[in-house]
């Protein structure tokens, strides 16, 4: 029976979301979720590491034994799908200093696992948080709970429950 505490991240320069989901055997339950906001005013580099700090602080304080994040979709955006790189990078890093196990998995990899259709809108998959972790309203803002989505992708595509 798997017993775990997964963090998600929806990773973006300007928001990146984070998602603390328990998993035991095949209940699902979310222990805390948030968004770390960086302003545009800033250096990149303090972004960066404010992003990298504060996961860092969730990690400390959750202590999550696995990681699920979202990978960069370029879509028409180019210099944004660049800042999101960064974001990501700035949150693996904050993972692999604890060593945890991380799975990568696309947005419509999430939108699958969380709403049963690859094209879901971001308020489908909203819903089927709240809905799929018995919460009492919509996690908000929206990174949050896309962030929790890709925490409950983690229990299905990982490729530790593939093996």
């Amino acid at each position: 029976m798997q017993d775990r505490i997964i963090l998600g991240i929806d990773p973006g320069l300007a928001n990146t979301g984070w998602g603390v989901m328990h998993q035991c055997g095949g209940r699902l339950a979310c222990v805390a979720y948030g968004c770390v906001s960086t302003p545009s005013a800033h250096e990149l580099s303090v972004r960066l590491l404010k992003i990298h700090d504060q996961i860092d602080a969730v990690i400390r304080r959750f202590s999550p034994t696995c990681v699920g994040i979202e990978t960069v979709w370029f879509g028409q955006n180019v210099t944004a799908a660049f800042g999101t790189g960064q974001a990501r990078g700035a949150s693996l890093v904050a993972c692999a200093e604890h060593g945890l196990a991380v799975e990568e998995f696309t947005p419509n990899q999430i939108k699958m696992a969380v709403v049963g259709t690859g094209h879901a809108e971001k308020r489908q998959v909203q819903f089927m948080v709240q809905q799929i972790l018995s919460l009492e309203r919509t996690p908000e803002p929206d990174h949050a709970a896309d962030a929790l989505a890709c925490a409950i992708c983690y229990t299905t595509h990982a490729k530790e429950m593939r093996a």
